[in-house]
């Protein structure tokens, strides 16, 4: 009977992130300050394409469901680590890492 493995991975361990808590704040700055231009950018163009009659042609709504699955894609993997940084904690789960793909 062979014996495998039964070992597996629960965690992950994030390491892109640095220890010095001054960088740590400004990191945390600087993501957020880029998500929140990153979902306001896009809901302008959203709102842009919604509001303005002669924008609703083929090229515009392709445009807006870019833009909004541009906000789906940043509102899954942002917030995460600002939490982490925040936190301090680099660990993320496996379902946390699989959802995020």
């Amino acid at each position: 009977m062979e014996t495998e493995n039964q070992t597996g991975a629960g965690n992950f361990i994030l390491l892109g992130f640095t220890d010095d808590p001054d960088l740590q704040s400004l990191l945390f700055g600087l993501l957020l300050s880029m998500y929140l231009v990153t979902v306001l950018g896009n809901l302008l163009i959203i709102l842009a394409t919604i509001s303005d009659s002669h924008l609703q042609k083929p090229m515009y709504f392709f445009l807006s469901n870019l833009s909004l699955s541009d906000i789906g894609f940043t509102s899954t993997t942002i917030p995460k680590a600002l939490r982490n940084i925040q936190m301090q904690s680099r660990v993320i789960t496996f379902a946390g890492c699989i959802s995020q793909i």
